[in-house]
């Protein structure tokens, strides 16, 4: 009889831990880590002067700017090392980064260049400058620094005005994702900044 009373025993202690640890399991995933989405801070739009003519402004259009595949993602990278790129799985931008960073640049633009219509492609006519950029690199960095470079291209027409290459590195002032957000807005608006002086002194269309 006590051999019984202890095999029933046992049996109900190993029942109830499957149970527990099944439990447990069910809370770990219900309880899974949150998701953070991030945009670009935004940029001050410049104030509008109602006396100024539009038509007789110098236009540039901004073509929609190119991103490398491996940022054309949902996840903010991260380069771990020289030759390491991690895209992080809960801490994503909220918009795609290329509408972002097209977005962004047509207003720091319109900012830097006053006397300088600045609108979209689409919007572009005859007689308008055109603005290509090509991003190679927009993420954070191992040595604490948010880092964004790649090319960009003036054009008049079909000819090629001007030619430039970028490489913007800014530190973090703090650690975690919302500081890189943040360094990364920093250098994308010196990126337009550099880009803006250039366009001021191009030529401008016929």
């Amino acid at each position: 009889m006590m051999a019984l009373l202890m095999f029933r025993w046992r049996q109900f202690g190993a029942t109830t831990l499957l149970m527990i640890a099944t439990a447990a399991l069910a809370g770990c995933a219900a309880q899974s880590t949150p998701t953070n989405r991030y945009t670009l801070p935004e940029v001050a739009s410049p104030p509008s002067s109602p006396t100024s003519s539009i038509s007789g402004n110098r236009q540039l259009s901004v073509s929609p700017v190119e991103v490398a595949s491996y940022l054309d993602q949902e996840g903010i990278v991260m380069q771990t090392s020289d030759i390491e790129l991690n895209a992080a799985n809960q801490n994503l931008w909220a918009e795609e980064l290329g509408h972002q960073l097209t977005r962004q640049l047509r207003q720091s633009l319109s900012a830097e260049l006053p006397g300088v219509t600045v609108v979209s492609s689409a919007q572009g006519g005859a007689g308008t400058q055109r603005l290509s950029l090509s991003v190679d690199q927009f993420q954070g960095r191992y040595d604490g620094r948010a880092v964004a470079s790649g090319e960009w291209q003036l054009h008049d027409g079909n000819r090629l005005v001007m030619q430039r290459h970028f490489d913007v590195t800014r530190p973090l002032e703090n650690d975690g994702y919302p500081a890189l957000v943040r360094a990364l807005g920093a250098v994308w608006k010196e990126v337009a900044r550099q880009v803006a002086a250039s366009v001021r002194a191009a030529p401008s269309a016929d």
